[in-house]
């Protein structure tokens, strides 16, 4: 490991015009301080270890090339943009990446120039890269360059693919740069294939290449219709030498490599070659996810986000679980496969999270029956809905911000129709550290306006194994269940499963001077706020368990409205149009007149930190609410 002192080339870089100062000979060295200054500060500040380490050499030549932030670098995803980070004005803050009040955990422009671009969800790098060079042409900033990064993974997204066909048509000058660090993938490097490629980025050749293009089109004896058959041959030319075919040769869009991903000196000899180059073209990268970190480069997965480790042996510094109460994930993973085994019908989806949503499980036991389907949210739903409508019974789990990308199937695909898909919403309410981008925060406000849905969150762990088991019961329709990261209440999780009627709240205590309604693992939080309220003030509040935001558990409602004069709504979801804006509707529908508060996400994004940060900071603690209560 190097220490602060070794750091000679990286001590002298501020921001990337000091990385253009040094000679292209000493870029290997800036990559390998680059590279240990991410392990060293992801060691003692956990974050997004993996995939960062494998663009270290694309990412410093991309910046020794261009001349940033005045060309646009489009990251998709900024998993892999922490060294980026560190080369943009941001080595001194990299210690509060991810805490509250510090350097955000994906780029965002509020933050930097640097960063053009909102980059926590997939795929949307290509499009976004595409409308900044189209700018750029309309606005004769002939000079400005624009790249988009993205990454194999990514390119599963189907706008990433909207994105390319929109570039093949478009009048651009766009550099997209595939990041392919699949190990799986291993082309052959035949002496023609390599002999085309140095030639189509050599400079002499790409100058006279345009040279030559420019007369013939004032000699009329050249189109653009003619220009990109000619591309679309040349492209043939290179499949042949290498002995294969690529996705990009029919769309006009010129197609280099694949290169050494970390061979910096040559990533910036064709990204000079390139850069000049007019029209749309794609650059393919061969890179080793956890590059430089042995254990990261056996076990990928486990290093995406391996919390603190030892940088000097590799080994994980895992937290003691023994008697704390499972991850809510693991309680959907375990009673997933309870019921497969006594349901032969059901079967599980994800788009690209089996580890992170606890799939994993089902593919063990059942791998016949669990489907990945990559980066593909608006696929996963509708995948499920085909499978529904001819007689299956998919659980689809999908993060509650990412189903965000999935809602037009979700009502078209699933909802008109009725079908028995069971969507489980996992990273449901605040996440964490992960920021805006990531909480999952909107789903009950956006869902519950759609018809045929029922929308269910458990309070702890036995409510969502009787959810679970209640959504696979005939004649259900289409279910979600939303609940959060992280761990639930009980260690004693495992339950019988029995059937929870379907609307139906439930009153955890009796009370008369104030209402509190509650809906998800929130109430367990506000029970301990009621409990100290009623000690310190001598209040008698009733506690009530909404449990469905739809339909709505209307005889509880009307218990409530008939009863209190003063309620309070308490939920982990934002609160224009959320459960507090239902109680609102029903109360107003029937003429009930109690004064309502609400809490929960205040009308705004929420930045990064812990969950217990960012609870408190939108009143959502234990402390916020007895101070609402006692108000």
């Amino acid at each position: 490991m190097n220490n602060e002192s070794t750091y000679n080339l990286l001590n002298t870089i501020n921001y990337p015009q000091d990385l253009r100062r040094l000679s292209v000979e000493q870029l290997p060295e800036v990559c390998d301080e680059l590279r240990q200054d991410i392990i060293k500060e992801l060691s003692c500040n956990p974050g997004h270890f993996a995939a960062s380490l494998g663009v270290v050499e694309l990412t410093v030549a991309l910046h020794y090339v261009y001349n940033t932030p005045y060309d646009r670098i489009v990251w998709d995803v900024g998993h892999q943009a922490y060294g980026h980070k560190i080369l943009t004005g941001r080595r001194e803050a990299f210690s509060t990446n991810r805490k509250l009040g510090g350097i955000r955990p994906f780029p965002s422009p509020a933050e930097s120039d640097y960063d053009t671009f909102t980059c926590g969800h997939a795929s949307n790098a290509i499009s976004a890269a595409l409308g900044m060079a189209v700018a750029a042409e309309m606005k004769n900033e002939h000079d400005r360059h624009v790249v988009a990064v993205i990454g194999d993974g990514s390119m599963s997204g189907g706008l990433a693919f909207e994105g390319l066909n929109n570039a093949s048509a478009t009048p651009n000058n766009l550099l997209i740069i595939l990041n392919d660090n699949d190990m799986s993938i291993d082309r052959s490097v035949g002496g023609m294939k390599q002999y085309l490629f140095n030639l189509t980025t050599s400079n002499r050749y790409n100058q006279l290449r345009f040279k030559i293009s420019r007369i013939l089109f004032k000699m009329g004896l050249l189109n653009e219709e003619r220009r990109k058959a000619l591309i679309r041959f040349g492209n043939s030319l290179k499949s042949i030498a290498a002995q294969q075919q690529n996705i990009f040769e029919g769309m006009n869009i010129r197609y280099f490599g694949p290169i050494d991903g970390h061979n910096v000196m040559n990533i910036a000899r064709v990204l000079r070659d390139l850069k000049d180059m007019k029209g749309p073209k794609i650059l393919h990268l061969h890179t080793i996810k956890g590059k430089g970190f042995e254990p990261a480069e056996k076990h990928a997965t486990l290093w995406h986000a391996p919390g603190k480790f030892d940088p000097n042996t590799g080994k994980r510094f895992v937290v003691n679980t023994d008697g704390l109460p499972p991850l809510f994930q693991d309680v959907f993973g375990h009673t997933l496969v309870e019921l497969a085994e006594k349901n032969e019908r059901i079967v599980g989806v994800t788009p690209a999270m089996p580890t992170g949503c606890s799939m994993n499980m089902l593919m063990d036991r059942m791998p016949d029956r669990a489907f990945d389907v990559g980066i593909a949210e608006g696929h996963a739903v509708t995948f499920s809905g085909g499978m529904a409508k001819d007689g299956l019974l998919p659980f689809c789990n999908i993060y509650s911000s990412f189903m965000q990308r999935a809602y037009d199937n979700l009502i078209h695909d699933v909802a008109i129709q009725r079908l028995p898909v069971v969507f489980c919403l996992d990273r449901a309410g605040l996440v964490g550290e992960d920021g805006p981008t990531h909480h999952g925060v909107f789903d009950m406000a956006y869902l519950r306006s759609v018809p045929n849905l029922t929308i269910a969150s458990p309070m702890d762990e036995h409510e969502l194994r009787r959810l679970m088991y209640t959504a696979q019961l005939p004649d259900k329709g289409p279910f979600v269940i939303r609940y959060p990261r992280g761990r639930g209440s009980r260690t004693d999780w495992e339950c019988p499963l029995t059937e929870i009627e379907v609307g139906t709240g439930r009153k955890i205590k009796e009370g008369a001077d104030l209402a509190v309604i509650t809906i998800g693992p929130i109430g367990k939080v506000a029970a301990q706020a009621i409990a100290r309220a009623e000690k310190d003030k001598e209040m008698s509040i009733a506690h009530y368990d909404l449990r469905f935001i739809k339909p709505l558990d209307e005889a509880l409602l009307h218990e409530i409205g008939r009863t209190f004069t003063n309620v309070i709504t308490i939920e982990d979801g934002v609160i224009k149009g959320g459960m507090g804006s239902a109680v609102l509707e029903f109360m107003a529908d029937h003429e009930y007149h109690p004064h309502i508060r609400r809490i929960g996400i205040p009308d705004q994004f929420i930045e990064h930190g812990t969950v217990a940060q960012l609870f408190e900071l939108c009143g959502m603690d234990e402390e916020g609410i007895y101070k609402e209560i006692c108000n």
